[in-house]
């Protein structure tokens, strides 16, 4: 009995030991990829902070273009999200990191066309939009890993896929 008790407290602290989250208070990432988007496949690249042991903040620029046969539209945008990780409420193990939270965000479009002789060029802003995300990371080291994150709202969303990239 005395060995079974011994076992289980060292395969509980061994759990406890990895449910940590891979993002912890002054942590900083680097985060870059692509994703789906309305006017091409975007590229991202953003940097985020840890400010707690399960919030982050995060600012993000992103890029993506799209021709047609009768012009081009391409899409900046610029954004600040903040996230909350569940790998200590969750107990999940340090590799893995899932969080969800929201945004906002700024995207610039510029129009060019040329359709049956009548020509356009001019962009117009989006204003000020709101998105929510939900994602996770894997990280194949203490530095690198991978991320995946899908997202809605009321700007350009969809899904990325990029890298991780602990400075």
């Amino acid at each position: 009995m005395k060995k079974i008790l011994i076992l289980t407290t060292l395969c509980l602290a061994t759990v406890v030991a990895f449910a940590q989250n891979p993002i912890k208070k002054g942590d900083k990432l680097l985060n870059a990829g692509f994703g789906l988007g309305s006017f091409g496949t975007p590229i991202y690249v953003g940097l985020e902070f840890g400010v707690h042991e399960d919030i982050s903040v995060a600012g993000e620029v992103s890029y993506q273009s799209k021709s047609y046969g009768w012009g081009k539209t391409s899409a900046f945008g610029v954004g600040a999200k903040g996230n909350y990780h569940f790998n200590r409420i969750l107990e999940i193990d340090k590799k893995w990191d899932l969080y969800a939270g929201a945004g906002l965000n700024y995207y610039n479009f510029n129009h060019k066309s040329d359709n049956s002789g009548y020509i356009y060029d001019g962009s117009y802003s989006s204003g000020i939009g709101v998105d929510v995300q939900v994602g996770g990371r894997y990280f194949f080291t203490e530095k690198l890993g991978v991320n995946l994150e899908f997202g809605g709202g009321s700007n350009l969303s969809g899904g990325k896929l990029g890298i991780s990239l602990k400075l």
